[in-house]
């Protein structure tokens, strides 16, 4: 048969009614040496009613250039048309798209993972105003990055989940997914079911969730200093390390303001304001029990009230105009004189009920249709010596009204003693010559609100100082939320990957693989954090696992001594939530990435 070829197959046709005459062997060793140098593509069916059917499988079709044969000497007859549809089934596309999306997650992970860790980079990023923003935030990063592959959409869904979630490990986070990724990757190759892949992971995260509140260690929240260490810890990773003795303590101090320590179950960040002012270093930065307004004083006679009594007004101190667009127009003097003398009494009655009512600092909501301040009615109220802050924003009214305990007063006849607050000193400082505050203090009915005023040099660093400070701001909200703590530097991922590996060997089949390679995924941690600090990750990786092997369940990376040792004598420890919550959601999402086997554009 090794004389048979393609140009001898232009010029003859290949009678079907001959080739069932010969035996099944002869017809399917023929069909391969005709058919293997012109075929291109696959026929999945066999020539029906064949008594060799079994054997005729043609898998690539045939391209006959020469010569075009009548459909009935290879075509086979046609099918029924409720059996058309499915017929041929293309079983590589849900593999190259699992493919498609570990890759643009994975590459996703691998932009940020050198940001993990104490001795992380740092990321420039300019957006297309031409605003730059420095930090090594994941979060941060991931929201500003402009990504279009909808898989990795996911990982910065992931981050920001982690963000509202914990606060803190948000490129943590991310690094885990992309290794849980590429070792699902691994697993396809070898041919296991993403379904078996997906359930196993599941099992895996259950164990090890057990084993993450196994190795913690409670807390309590009247233990300042474990607080301050898991703050230190949170900020050490930060632009702004240098300063964390200073930003920890405020940022402590700043939860336990406005919780009750013995019943809180979590805590609001909303009632902690962070206020930003350009200027001074972050040296500057500072916590105030009270209030903090950036507005300057519009009346220059009075800065500084004590025993203040202020009141928030939404109505306007100025002439009223009408509904409607009108124009008025005044003939003579003597009707100009009328109009400017009613103006004057209706402003001089407003501002009298004001100080009738006992109020001396008078704060003014920003209006958008016209004035909220006429010059008449500041010139009345420079008279009676009331202190005056106006363009009060709309967001920050129910914050004010919550420090102060005030009620925000709509219309002029309303404005009565009770709708007043109470402070011990309302004042507009200086800052150095970077601009003016307006502090008010004492506040006789405080509610459980404080304010951070964040300072700094130039607007990149006092923009990650402010970030900073909510991230140390969301560790402690994570210990008020679960007291547990765990220690740091990589300890409890290994401790992860050690466990995982015995709770593998006591299962079988393709779930122990699946298992296995979980825990080999969690070892990126510890990984990164060495290739960061410039350790050599292999010799550090296998040492730290060796002193787990051998029960030290707290030994960690000592980025700052370059070699491992026992972490929480370091100081270095997290809240369990943190680990707890980047385990469970970085597995959510490659188990949904893993689902995924076709992607369709909706019209």
């Amino acid at each position: 048969m090794s004389g048979v070829n393609a140009s001898w197959l232009k010029t003859c046709y290949i009678n079907k009614t001959h080739l069932l005459t010969l035996s099944r062997a002869l017809a399917g060793r023929l069909l391969t040496s005709l058919l293997a140098p012109v075929g291109v593509l696959t026929l999945s069916r066999s020539f029906s009613g064949s008594p060799c059917r079994r054997h005729l499988h043609l898998h690539r079709p045939v391209y006959l250039p020469a010569v075009n044969p009548p459909p009935s000497v290879l075509s086979p007859p046609p099918l029924p048309g409720n059996m058309t549809k499915g017929v041929y089934q293309d079983r590589d596309k849900p593999a190259q798209i699992r493919f498609s999306n570990i890759s643009a997650a994975k590459a996703v992970a691998d932009a940020i993972r050198t940001s993990l860790g104490p001795k992380g980079m740092d990321k420039m990023i300019q957006d297309g105003k031409g605003d730059v923003t420095i930090t090594n935030d994941g979060a941060t990063i991931l929201k500003l990055m402009q990504v279009l592959h909808p898989a990795a959409k996911m990982l910065v869904e992931l981050s920001k989940a982690q963000d509202i979630e914990a606060g803190d490990g948000t490129t943590s986070v991310v690094v885990m997914a992309g290794s849980l990724l590429d070792y699902c990757a691994k697993l396809l190759q070898k041919g296991i079911h993403p379904t078996i892949i997906s359930e196993s992971f599941q099992k895996a995260v259950e164990k090890g969730v057990e084993i993450l509140n196994g190795i913690a260690q409670p807390v309590e929240l009247s233990d300042r200093e474990s607080l301050l260490n898991s703050a230190t810890t949170a900020l050490n990773s930060k632009v702004v390390s240098q300063y964390a003795s200073l930003l920890a303590p405020m940022s402590v101090g700043a939860v336990m303001s406005v919780i009750d320590p013995a019943t809180a179950t979590s805590v609001d960040l909303r009632d902690i304001k962070i206020v930003r002012k350009l200027g001074g270093t972050i040296d500057d930065c500072e916590l105030v029990n009270g209030l903090v307004l950036t507005q300057r004083v519009v009346n220059t006679g009075v800065n500084r009230v004590e025993k203040a009594k202020i009141g928030l007004i939404q109505f306007c101190l100025s002439a009223p105009k009408t509904d409607m667009e009108n124009q008025i127009v005044v003939s003579d003097y003597a009707q100009m004189d009328r109009v400017l003398r009613e103006e004057r009494a209706y402003i001089l009655n407003l501002v009298k009920q004001i100080k009738k009512a006992g109020c001396n600092v008078l704060l003014i909501q920003k209006s958008i249709l016209r004035d909220a301040l006429s010059d008449l009615a500041l010139h009345f109220l420079n008279k009676m010596k009331i202190m005056v802050i106006k363009d009060i924003e709309r967001e920050d009214i129910e914050f004010i009204c919550k420090t102060l305990g005030i009620k925000p007063v709509a219309h002029f006849e309303q404005f009565l003693p009770e709708m007043l607050g109470t402070a011990e000193l309302a004042e507009e400082v200086s800052l150095n010559g970077s601009g003016r505050l307006v502090k008010i203090t004492g506040c006789a009915n405080p509610g459980k609100t404080v304010c951070i005023v964040v300072r700094g040099s130039n607007k990149l660093v006092m923009e990650e100082a402010e970030r900073s400070i909510h991230d140390a701001l969301c560790v402690i909200r994570c210990l008020v939320k679960k007291r547990a703590l765990i220690a740091g530097g990589g300890a409890p991922e290994i401790e992860l990957a050690l466990r995982l590996t015995e709770y593998s060997r006591t299962l079988s089949g393709m779930e122990a693989y699946c298992v296995r390679a979980f825990a080999d995924a969690m070892e990126v941690i510890p990984s990164t954090l060495a290739e960061n600090a410039g350790l050599n990750p292999i010799s550090t990786v296998t040492e730290l696992r060796n002193r787990h092997a051998q029960g030290e369940k707290t030994a960690g990376i000592n980025v700052r001594k370059g070699g491992i040792s026992n972490i929480l004598e370091e100081l270095v420890v997290q809240p369990l939530l943190v680990s707890l919550s980047a385990l469970t959601l970085a597995t959510e999402t490659v188990r949904s990435i893993l689902k995924i086997d076709d992607v369709v554009n909706a019209r």
